[in-house]
């Protein structure tokens, strides 16, 4: 079956991302922060400001790459001790492309030992620095979802196939999404050359390692029950980003950092937590982050003005609305 034998329209199944919520969370903590924290916060929010617009260049492309793609986009995933934040998953009827961006500044080589360097203008003067290769970031991502993949495989003979395919099925690909970057990978070896491209070439890439493929295609119900089931193995990333900041909080705001809608917005976290696992459901099918954010936005006093927000329908405000209204009462 050819990847292109219909037309079909990518499918995000997750296009939502943690650093745009991070970045929230860091715009209204810089009002508690004397000069130096501002100064700390300011820098670290221009690099998530950064890269989420790497991340946007490249939903761009699959969104205008007219194929038949299921995509996971700020998957957060953990086995055992490994976790990792992946960008994209990009599944496909033969394979699944799991994607590292990186939207960096200046021009990046990799030598001949798969270094990356990267070559920026300093104070009109060229400068060179050694950079953590984004390659090795995506071994670490593949190392966990192999251990999640076999993990699922009770049978030896579907769990040896599985091992067999697993480095076809899974392609790791680092996409350079800043299109100014120029990219030097002459001394590179193949096998680290062809792991790395620019945004613009993203889509030609998928084309043409899924049409090389020797893999069976699967029908695209199966692509999106594959994809699906990734979905339903995300977790919540559970590290809390703003604590570096808690020692540049002036004095008289050192008990608003403690807010309401931080205590609100934590005690309906827990609630969901609690429940999520008391029913062996994932958190978000209770509700997600934004409806959470909107319970608090909109403070519903009653079960009908419950169902006004988006989700809560008849049988979940019945089921969970009692519960959730008589939190918010504690904090009007």
């Amino acid at each position: 079956m050819g990847l292109f034998s219909k037309q079909k329209e990518p499918v995000f199944l997750k296009e939502s991302s943690s650093a745009e919520k991070q970045l929230d969370e860091l715009n209204k903590l810089k009002l508690l922060l004397n000069s130096e924290g501002c100064s700390v916060i300011e820098q670290d929010m221009k690099c998530i400001e950064y890269g989420i617009a790497g991340e946007k260049n490249i939903e761009f492309e699959l969104k205008n790459s007219h194929m038949p793609l299921y995509i996971l986009h700020d998957v957060y995933l953990k086995s055992g001790e490994l976790s990792a934040q992946i960008d994209y998953l990009v599944f496909t009827p033969k394979m699944c492309f799991v994607i590292e961006c990186k939207n960096l500044y200046g021009d990046i080589e990799i030598n001949h030992n798969g270094d990356f360097i990267r070559t920026l203008d300093y104070n009109g003067k060229r400068k060179k620095e050694g950079i953590y290769s984004p390659i090795t970031q995506n071994e670490r991502h593949l190392e966990l979802i192999k251990s999640m993949v076999l993990r699922n495989k009770k049978n030896f003979i579907t769990r040896r196939i599985a091992e067999k395919t697993f480095n076809e099925s899974f392609v790791p690909i680092v996409v350079l999404a800043n299109p100014k970057t120029i990219l030097n990978n002459r001394y590179a070896k193949k096998e680290i050359k062809d792991k790395v491209i620019k945004a613009d070439q993203l889509v030609n890439y998928i084309k043409n390692t899924y049409e090389k493929s020797n893999l069976t295609a699967s029908s695209l119900s199966d692509t999106e029950k594959w994809a699906e089931s990734f979905l339903l193995k995300m977790g919540e990333n559970g590290t809390d980003y703003t604590t570096k900041y808690n020692k540049y909080v002036k004095t008289e705001n050192k008990d608003k950092t403690d807010s309401v809608f931080d205590v609100l917005y934590n005690e309906l976290k827990s609630y969901r937590l609690k429940q999520s696992r008391k029913e062996n459901i994932k958190p978000y099918y209770i509700y997600n982050d934004k409806q959470l954010k909107e319970l608090i936005d909109r403070n519903p006093k009653t079960l009908d003005e419950l169902k006004q927000i988006s989700g809560f329908g008849e049988k979940k405000a019945e089921k969970y609305g009692n519960y959730i209204l008589n939190i918010l009462s504690k904090y009007k």
